[in-house]
């Protein structure tokens, strides 16, 4: 079957590779992958990587990559539209993240909510506005996947702006989950499974999900939980490595704040540590820049991630020019597993970010979130999972609330409103509002560069005296 997918972002430096490698690895399927992105050059590096992915003797279908110089000719006639793009520069996430801490707020991840999530959504939300509109006018049919973060507020433009538009966005979060309740299972009954052997029951909101139940046959695996958190809390427990390993990879946790969310609701927070942290009140686990340490896990900087990205940017260098070997592996992705569901070669459960229709109950329809949902031929069916606790439904009810809040002051460009939204971040709870004021005019003027040709800087001169 041969099929065109549009690649927003595609100079990608990390999930582009994967994306290709899996694709690669897809039998009976075949045809265009369209690249566009504004850095064109590492658009042309990914097309000749992906033109010796084809060449490989692994590789199961071929694929024709195109650079395109104009988001129009990716899109025209496309099937599907993958999304995955940085709003902004890496080094622009200094002020999302490194501002703050100087008003005593540190942030983990810094990219979904917390001061860092708000002033990256205000960045976002115009490109989106933008892809949605293309979209509706190029390809009104195809299926579109995001995979870029803020993720919920990037569903929220797309489906506001196009409200027939058939997207969802994809996340491995809960993924992680799934395996650290799979060595759960090994470590409590020596029964080694794979994560797509365990049923879980998934619903909340991105990087704040929630497992209310998991199952291997007849085996609840949450109710093995108590015992498991009775003797692995203290020191942690990595479900990839050793409890330390955040002390030298800033994306490891040891998982004690989701065993102690779990102590405290009894459902399983399922997200990693990093995330789930910005989510709660700052007193719990980011009140100092110690505290983490002690929770086990790492605040991430954004100079890694600049030494990561010019790595990454390294390597597909070399991988481009052949000077280096073609490792051809299936990734732990489900995005190729979709688009062939969708395409009716198959049946997948998975937990994607959509619009919410009933399939949450406590939460106000309309709104996005992240639950399972059945993929089969051209349908994408949210499955209905029981409610959750009160006090967790509450937790997830604020910040669904607030990104509503903040989505309208972002669509209005309108700095009050996206202030308030900033202030009733859990991060912020502590700043007086003069200083939460402070630091909300010097981030966005940080980051004017990006949001000048949006946002009226005028009215934030008057706003925030």
């Amino acid at each position: 079957m041969k099929i065109k997918i549009a690649y927003i972002g595609g100079g990608s430096k990390e999930w582009a590779k994967v994306f290709m490698n899996d694709l690669a690895l897809a039998t009976d399927l075949s045809g265009e992958i369209s690249l566009y992105d504004i850095d064109k050059e590492a658009a042309i590096r990914n097309k000749k990587i992906g033109d010796r992915i084809n060449m490989h003797p692994l590789a199961l279908s071929k694929w024709d990559y195109v650079v395109t110089d104009t988001i129009e000719a990716a899109l025209t006639g496309a099937d599907f539209v993958a999304i995955s793009i940085l709003p902004g520069l890496i080094e622009t996430m200094r002020v999302d993240v490194h501002t703050p801490e100087k008003y005593g707020l540190f942030q983990s991840v810094g990219d979904t909510v917390g001061p860092g999530g708000v002033i990256r959504s205000m960045r976002t939300v115009p490109l989106f506005e933008y892809f949605a509109k293309k979209i509706k006018a190029c390809c009104p049919k195809a299926w579109v996947i995001n995979f870029t973060n803020p993720m919920s507020i990037c569903i929220r433009t797309l489906t506001d702006v196009f409200p027939q538009i058939k997207a969802f966005g994809c996340c491995h979060e809960v993924f992680h989950t799934q395996d650290f309740l799979c060595k759960v299972l090994e470590v409590e009954k020596g029964i080694s499974i794979k994560r797509k052997q365990l049923f879980t029951e998934v619903q909340g909101v991105n990087h704040f999900t929630w497992i209310s139940k998991a199952s291997y046959q007849n085996i609840d695996v949450l109710g093995l939980l108590p015992e498991f958190i009775a003797k692995n809390f203290i020191n942690g427990y990595n479900e990839f490595g050793k409890p330390d390993a955040f002390r030298t990879d800033y994306f490891a946790c040891a998982n004690r704040v989701k065993m102690d969310l779990y102590s405290k609701y009894g459902v399983l927070a399922a997200a990693g540590d990093r995330h789930l942290a910005e989510f709660m009140d700052i007193d719990l686990y980011l009140s100092s820049r110690e505290k983490p340490d002690f929770w086990k896990f790492a605040l991430t900087p954004v100079q890694y991630r600049i030494e990561r990205r010019d790595a990454k940017i390294k390597e597909a260098i070399q991988l481009s020019e052949g000077n280096m070997p073609i490792s051809l592996i299936k990734s732990n992705e489900e995005a190729i597993d979709l688009i062939q569901a969708l395409l009716g070669k198959n049946q997948v459960i998975s937990n994607v970010n959509v619009v919410n229709n009933g399939q949450m109950k406590g939460l106000e329809l309309g709104r996005i979130v992240e639950t399972n949902a059945l993929f089969y031929n051209d349908h994408v069916i949210p499955l209905m999972a029981d409610i959750l606790p009160d006090q967790v439904l509450e937790l997830i009810k604020t910040h669904s609330d607030n990104l509503e809040i903040l989505y309208s002051g972002i669509k209005s460009r309108n700095f009050k409103k996206i202030y308030e939204a900033f202030a009733k971040q859990p991060l912020c709870s502590m700043l007086f509002d003069s200083e939460c004021r402070l630091l909300f005019k010097e981030m966005c003027m940080g980051t004017k560069d990006y949001l000048h040709m949006y946002y009226d800087f005028a009215e934030l001169e008057r706003s925030f005296k």
